[in-house]
């Protein structure tokens, strides 16, 4: 079973629709939490530790993966916030982060367990 970013227009009302590619305007980059000087891959996994690296300041956190009907979604949450942010494909290895409620049940068993390359944010969430 693959994983399928979810972005529709609806989900990304608030950070405009019209431009959707990638482009160079990142603000961070979501990174695996490896001891590395490079940026990691992650797993998309409920409970993956993935952190938001922006510059010099990096914010911890972990992915959250719901699904529903054979589709998943994850979701990235800051570590101590309750808040949470869909990743929503913006292009080849890029994400906008768009803070919505969880949609679907909560994913088993590591599902659906697909490698990420480290994505560049497109939308940045003030921390």
């Amino acid at each position: 079973m693959k994983f399928r970013h979810i972005a529709t227009c609806a989900l990304l009302a608030a950070t405009s629709c019209g431009a959707l590619a990638a482009d160079d305007n990142s603000c961070a980059t979501l990174v695996g939490t490896a001891n590395s000087p490079a940026p990691q891959s992650f797993q998309i996994r409920d409970g993956e530790p993935v952190d938001l690296v922006s510059g010099a300041r990096t914010v911890h956190g972990k992915l959250l993966v719901f699904g529903d009907g054979g589709v998943f979604r994850a979701y990235w949450q800051p570590e101590n916030s309750p808040e949470k942010y869909v990743l929503a494909n913006a292009g080849v290895n890029s994400v906008r982060l768009v803070s919505t409620p969880p949609q679907g049940t909560p994913a088993q068993n590591g599902q659906p367990g697909t490698t990420l390359a480290p994505q560049r944010v497109l939308s940045c969430p003030a921390l």
